[in-house]
């Protein structure tokens, strides 16, 4: 059997329709933190188990009988590390064989922008790769279907204002991220390996410009701004300080080019090329 965690989430939601097409719903597995999270699950005929990251005594529960668990990382902001590290310790105590983990890809180990952020993900990393569960680490680059939330949904209208230099990501589409981990969870040959999932190019936000400029027909500019500016800017809207330090730490990062991390590793997942760019952008941006 397979696991999915975090399938009510977006990332989650789009890895289960690709399993999906690739095996049997009995053979599905998902975990929530409520019946009610479940329905839908269930109504396809995929197995519903309940569980907390906080609660490894429900992870193990929840983690009987499964093979194969793909560990979508938590949202949670605070207390992260000892939710993964539950999840981690339960899979081994639940006799799991193999874990796919989504991470984040990043050029710098340490001294980072956002450190505290990095430091759950590679702690987790770690844990799992002296668990002795067999594993693979799939390390993601930003969802490009999230630029609107740094550049603001109307940048076609007001241009692009952040203070993140010419700092390049390569943004891909989180679609083509959930089909690649489909594919490495029903995979062979995946056994031990780390991957960067993003595009083979990256995009600085100048470029983001272009190509909006390119899809809407109209001439978007792109000012790079004092970071002081720009957490004024975000305290002005009444953002939740968490929100704020997340966004000021990536946009950071961005700009020491912490996230530049192009790789081919998502073509060879998918067998294909992944969404441009553009094509994102196009849908993102209406």
């Amino acid at each position: 059997m397979i696991l999915v965690t975090g399938a009510s989430g977006h990332l989650g939601s789009a890895v289960i329709d690709f399993l999906l097409q690739k095996v049997p719903a009995s053979q599905l597995a998902v975990l929530v933190r409520s019946e009610e999270k479940g329905t839908a699950f269930k109504e396809k005929g995929i197995t519903v188990r309940t569980g907390d990251y906080l609660d490894k005594d429900s992870l193990v529960t929840a983690f009987n009988g499964v093979e194969k668990l793909l560990f979508i990382s938590s949202s949670a902001l605070n207390g992260r590390k000892a939710q993964h590290l539950n999840v981690v310790s339960a899979a081994q105590q639940a006799g799991v064989k193999f874990i796919a983990y989504t991470g984040v890809a990043t050029t710098k180990t340490s001294g980072s922008a956002f450190q505290w952020f990095l430091d759950d993900h590679f702690d987790t990393d770690q844990a799992i790769r002296e668990s002795g569960i067999t594993y693979a680490l799939l390390h993601h680059t930003l969802y490009a279907d999230f630029l609107p939330v740094f550049t603001g949904p109307k940048a076609a209208d007001t241009g692009i204002r952040l203070p993140a230099g010419n700092g390049a990501v390569p943004f891909a589409a989180r679609t083509d991220m959930a089909e690649a981990a489909a594919n490495v969870i029903t995979g062979a040959a995946h056994e031990n390996k780390e991957y960067n999932i993003g595009l083979p190019v990256s995009y600085s936000f100048a470029e983001v410009a272009k190509l909006l400029s390119e899809v809407s027909g109209k001439e978007v500019s792109y000012t790079d701004i004092p970071a002081d500016a720009f957490k004024a800017f975000l305290e002005s809207i009444h953002l939740p300080e968490e929100a704020i330090a997340v966004s000021v730490g990536f946009i950071a990062a961005i700009k020491a080019n912490e996230l530049d991390t192009p790789s081919g590793d998502l073509r060879q997942l998918l067998g294909r090329e992944p969404k441009s760019l553009k094509e994102v952008i196009a849908a993102v941006y209406k």
